[in-house]
């Protein structure tokens, strides 16, 4: 005697087909971005909290760090890791002030420039790596 569960429950025997549908990675990347990215201000402290940076720009979010915190070296090393997983996901960095930097990913699109404000007659713009 074999006791069926669907049929206690009030299934049916019959097979049933699973609903579902299948996305590309395009619409599954735009569908994931139209949640409502965000803008993480992080403040680091370590080289260890690198990658916590980078798990916020994996997930599509914008970061903006501040390196007042650390140390030149730190700050060089945090830079370095960052600027490496900007480039996996084909994200952007740029400079906003002394210490300062926004990472975007790629589905953030960052216009214009900062330029160096100890020499405004020349609106010279520095390099990332002149600050450490």
């Amino acid at each position: 005697m074999a006791f069926n569960l669907k049929k206690l429950l009030g299934g049916s025997d019959a097979s049933s087909e699973d609903e579902y549908y299948t996305l590309s990675v395009e619409e599954a990347n735009r569908e994931e971005a139209s949640e409502g990215s965000k803008m993480i201000l992080l403040e680091p402290r370590a080289y260890s909290e690198s990658q916590q940076i980078a798990d916020y720009l994996k997930k599509r979010n914008t970061v903006v760090v501040n390196l007042k915190r650390v140390t030149p070296d730190q700050g060089k090393r945090i830079i370095d890791f960052v600027s490496g997983c900007l480039y996996a996901i084909g994200g952007t960095m740029q400079k906003l002030g002394d210490g300062i930097f926004l990472c975007a990913p790629k589905n953030i699109n960052v216009q214009g420039k900062m330029t160096d404000e100890d020499e405004p007659k020349r609106g010279r713009t520095k390099n990332i790596s002149e600050d450490f």
